[in-house]
């Protein structure tokens, strides 16, 4: 790596470090901030600005909620490096703010995710269900590139699901990775000292190989969470354990697949599942809108860095030893990390 390789790393560096301060130092004001531009823009009651999409009658509403990207509860700070992505804690409020609205009508649930945390996406259907036990508001989902593993989780439980004949979906299974890099530190002289207060503490360390005892307990986990999986996506579809676990292994799909085996009930893109509803439950003036939040100066930062670094290898490896956490853990999700 050149000299002006690293001149960029160590700049980076000293931005996130800048960025800390001056996220401190506008918090405050960001907040009075957001406030004043939800008094102006959002209804009463609600904390979040709206955005019509389609004019319509305010007294029945349609609302458009997006999950796209990895579903992770990351924290609400914005990364310095890359975009913001999406926001576990910010939509779990749009969800409780759709059942509370009296307006909303229906929902349409638009997924572009390849999966994410179980825990997580366990939170999404609890969600979702009870909307639909407690206020019986009708939710369609609109599938986008992908929504496979946790993607298609959250969205078993809709009353329709829609999908592009190119929709990469499916993948229903559970997956937990990690890397041992024990015999590459011990080529370059790495000792590692582990103290622990039991024979599986360091589970899944990243320093030795796996014992199978160890690998019979993660086992049993993981097949606890397939089975709930299972579980939901016979619920939702209406199908026996039998016919889910002809497909339940894994497996990626296109939307073509997945209609014809019952994962999904149609083609259409975004103005056909809000079509759809409109239809189905007599909303034809319905207004159609989604919710949205101010950008704070942390995604303006975000922005200006990438802007000033590109998007070079190096950059990219610093964002993530910024801020991922790399414990491994359960998730539902198709591809890599």
């Amino acid at each position: 790596m050149n000299t002006k390789r690293w001149i960029a790393l160590v700049a980076a560096a000293v931005l996130l470090g800048i960025s800390l301060v001056i996220n401190s130092a506008f918090a405050l004001f960001q907040t009075n901030l957001d406030t004043g531009l939800a008094d102006i823009m959002a209804p009463a009651g609600s904390d979040y600005m709206e955005y019509v999409i389609e004019e319509g009658s305010m007294d029945e509403r349609i609302a458009v909620l997006n999950v796209d990207g990895v579903i992770q509860d990351t924290g609400e700070a914005s990364p310095l490096f890359g975009a913001s992505g999406y926001n576990h804690s910010f939509f779990m409020d749009q969800l409780e703010q759709v059942k509370q609205d009296d307006t909303v009508k229906a929902i349409m649930l638009k997924v572009n995710s390849p999966g994410g945390g179980v825990v997580e996406s366990a939170q999404i259907y609890d969600k979702i269900k009870e909307i639909q036990d407690e206020t019986k508001k009708p939710i369609y989902v609109s599938m986008g590139a992908i929504a496979a593993s946790g993607g298609y989780y959250i969205a078993a439980p809709a009353e329709k699901i829609f999908v592009n004949e190119e929709t990469l979906t499916g993948s229903i299974g559970v997956i937990m990775e990690s890397v041992n890099y024990g015999e590459l530190a011990e080529r370059y002289g790495v000792d590692f000292v582990t103290i622990k207060s039991g024979p599986y503490k360091d589970i899944m360390s990243p320093t030795r190989d796996m014992t199978d005892e160890e690998r019979d307990l993660l086992q049993g986990m993981l097949n606890e969470s397939y089975e709930s999986f299972v579980d939901i996506v016979e619920e939702g579809r209406n199908m026996s354990e039998k016919e889910v676990k002809e497909f339940a292994d894994g497996r990626i799909m296109s939307g073509r697949q997945a209609v014809e085996i019952g994962m999904a009930d149609d083609f259409g893109f975004e103005e056909d599942v809000i079509a759809n509803l409109k239809k189905d439950f007599d909303l034809g003036d319905a207004e159609v809108f989604e919710y949205g939040a101010s950008e704070g100066w942390g995604s303006l930062l975000s922005m200006k860095v990438n802007s000033f670094f590109g998007n070079n290898m190096e950059s990219q490896l610093l964002g993530k030893l910024f801020s991922d956490y790399n414990s491994p853990r359960m998730m539902y999700l198709y591809g890599e990390k």
